[in-house]
């Protein structure tokens, strides 16, 4: 299938086993790999503590792509990233190496057994609102970003 016309697509990064931002950095240098993508930008990276999850605090991040993908080869693009990162999936939510999720993908609406769009969870999610509002502030507002403000989230520096 010959590639489409580009979208502006939103992916949420996270790992929290391993070297979690040296994942986070090879992750976003991979997306820009993927065929008919660009990556446009990145937030910075924040620790987080496991949101309905164990193990370690997650290292997350946000990208801007711009992409000519579907969604699905999109998604598909993103899981073979994961894998070749060593993501196993013993049970939902398990402890991971790399995790990475559409959270936009330009202004499709899409919810089937495969994928849901925009993320059905990122709204409940600081490590996910507050580093899409540092690349794309428009797409998070102020009520959003309050509904989240006990979740502790940190900026990382100097990395």
């Amino acid at each position: 299938m010959p590639p489409g016309i580009p979208v502006t697509a939103y992916v949420a990064l996270g790992a929290n086993l391993g070297d979690a931002p040296a994942a986070l950095r090879q992750a976003l240098h991979d997306l820009g790999t993927l065929p008919h993508t660009q990556l446009v930008r990145s937030s910075s990276f924040y620790r987080s503590a496991p949101v309905e999850s164990s193990g370690p605090d997650y290292v997350n991040a946000v990208a801007e792509l711009h992409t000519a993908l579907g969604p699905y080869e999109l998604l598909t693009g993103l899981q073979g990233l994961e894998q070749a990162a060593g993501r196993e999936r013993p049970w939902r939510n398990a402890p991971r190496t790399l995790d990475l999720d559409i959270l936009r993908y330009g202004e499709l609406e899409l919810d089937d057994p495969v994928l849901t769009l925009p993320h059905p969870r990122m709204l409940e999610r600081a490590f996910v609102l507050q580093p899409l509002a540092e690349i794309a502030p428009t797409l998070v507002s102020a009520e959003q970003l309050l509904k989240v403000e006990k979740q502790v989230i940190s900026r990382m520096t100097g990395l």
